[in-house]
C-alpha cells in the first residue's frame, strides 16, 4: 500500500548533499516546474538535502515574455537572465548536484552546461518534459532556429550525469547520447492538491465539458471544434469550460472562459464533468507527458484524450478513460459520457486509482530521489 506524503522519508546514511535547481522560471509560476520537481522539495529536505534555486527570469519578466512586441524589454530581460547565470557560476562551489530543467539559457549554444560539466566537474541531472530538440512551429523563421540552437539538447544529454525524461519517447531520444536515463513522469499530488475529497462539487443540471492549459496549447482545442459544435447543437444542457491564461478563439455559443489562477486551480477543475485533451499526432505532441489527462483523472473526472504518445500508457481505453484516434471518435465518446452518469462516476474513480498508483508524488518519490544517487 502506498504511504502518505508525510511519511516519504527514505533511509539516508550519507552525508548531507546539496542540490541546485536551475530553472527557466521563478518557483511556483509554471506547471512544468511545479509538477515535475517543485512538489518534491519538502520530501528532499526531509531526506537531508540542502536546496538552492537559480531561475533565469524574475517574477516580473513572465508577463513581458508572453506579451506581443516589447522587443527592447525582452532583450533587456534576456541580458538580465544571462547576467544572473554568470553570477550563479560563483555560487556552485559546494553544490553536489545540478538539476537543470530544459536548459540553462533559452538561446544560443550550451556554454554554461559545458563549463559546469567540463570545467567545474559537477554532476548535472538534465530534465525535460517536451520534445525540445524540435518545435511545433511549422513555419518558424530561420533566424529563430539559429537563436534557439535546439541541437544543444543532444550535447547536454551527453554531458549529464543522468537524464530525467517525462516519458519513453523522450527517453528513447536521450538514450542515443546517455545511458543513464530515468523515466521520471510528471506527477500529481493526489493528497493535498488534486483530491476531490477536499472540494465540495457544485450541483448543476448542466454537464460541463472542460479543458485546461496555457496559451501555447489553446490551438489544440480547434482540432475538435466541429465535434464540440455538434454536441452543443444536440444537447442544450451541455456547456464547454476553458480554463487558461488566454481566451480561446473557438466558435462555441455556450462556452465559459475562466482565467487560470493558481489559488483557484482545484476549485475550477472541480466544475468539469468531462475532461478533454485533443492533440494532433506529430513529433512534438508525442513528447507530451499527458498532464491534462492526469489532472482530470486525479480529480475523478472522466477523460477523453487523443490517442497520441504517452496518453495510451496513462489511459486504459474504456476503463480509466477514453482514447480518441479519429475526429469522429470525439462525438461518439462524448455522447457516451453525456448520456451515462454511472459511466462518468465509475470511469472517474478508476482514473483516479490509476493516477494514485502510477503517476502520483507518493508512487514516484523513490524514483525521483534515485536521480541524486
Amino acid at each position: 500500500m502506498l504511504r502518505g506524503l508525510n511519511d516519504l522519508i527514505l533511509p539516508m546514511n550519507k552525508p548531507v548533499k546539496s542540490i541546485a535547481f536551475i530553472t527557466p522560471y521563478p518557483l511556483g509560476q509554471v506547471a512544468s516546474q511545479r509538477f515535475r520537481f517543485e512538489q518534491y522539495f519538502t520530501i528532499l529536505k526531509k531526506n537531508g538535502y540542502q536546496l538552492t534555486f537559480f531561475p533565469f527570469l524574475n517574477a516580473g519578466s513572465i508577463s513581458i515574455l508572453h506579451s506581443p512586441g516589447n522587443r527592447l524589454d525582452k532583450s533587456l530581460m534576456l541580458l538580465s537572465g544571462i547576467w544572473r547565470r554568470l553570477k550563479m557560476l560563483f555560487a556552485l562551489g559546494r553544490v553536489d548536484y545540478l538539476f537543470i530543467h530544459r536548459e540553462i539559457v533559452p538561446v544560443g549554444p550550451p556554454v554554461f552546461e559545458w563549463l559546469i560539466s567540463h570545467l567545474f566537474k559537477k554532476k548535472m541531472i538534465y530534465d525535460f518534459d517536451d520534445a525540445i530538440w524540435t518545435t511545433d512551429r511549422i513555419k518558424e523563421p530561420w533566424f529563430n532556429k539559429i537563436v534557439k540552437w535546439r541541437r544543444k539538447v543532444s550535447k547536454i544529454c551527453k554531458w549529464s550525469y543522468k537524464v530525467s525524461c517525462g516519458n519513453d519517447f523522450l527517453g528513447d531520444y536521450a538514450r542515443q547520447f546517455n545511458k543513464n536515463v530515468v523515466i521520471n513522469p510528471t506527477t500529481i499530488d493526489t493528497e493535498f492538491s488534486h483530491n476531490p475529497k477536499l472540494i465540495k462539487k457544485d450541483s448543476s443540471k448542466d454537464i460541463i465539458i472542460g479543458w485546461t492549459g496555457s496559451q501555447s496549447t489553446l490551438r489544440y482545442l480547434n482540432e475538435i471544434e466541429v465535434q464540440l459544435q455538434e454536441i452543443e447543437r444536440k444537447y442544450n444542457y451541455v456547456k464547454t469550460l476553458v480554463i487558461a491564461n488566454q481566451k480561446p478563439r473557438i466558435d462555441l455559443k455556450r462556452m465559459e472562459y475562466i482565467s487560470w489562477e493558481k489559488s483557484n486551480e482545484i476549485v475550477d477543475l472541480s466544475k468539469i464533468d468531462i475532461g478533454i485533451m485533443p492533440l494532433p499526432n506529430d513529433e512534438w505532441t508525442k513528447g507530451k507527458c499527458g498532464f491534462k489527462a492526469l489532472q482530470y483523472m486525479a480529480m475523478e473526472i472522466p477523460c477523453i484524450a487523443s490517442n497520441v504518445g504517452v496518453n495510451s500508457e496513462i489511459i486504459d481505453h474504456g476503463e480509466t478513460g477514453f482514447l480518441a484516434t479519429e475526429n469522429n471518435d470525439w462525438t461518439e465518446l462524448l455522447n457516451k459520457l453525456i448520456n451515462d452518469q454511472n459511466l462518468r462516476i465509475q470511469m472517474g474513480r478508476k482514473g483516479r486509482e490509476r493516477v494514485v498508483e502510477a503517476y502520483s508524488v507518493v508512487s514516484n518519490t523513490a524514483k525521483f530521489l534515485s536521480l541524486f544517487e
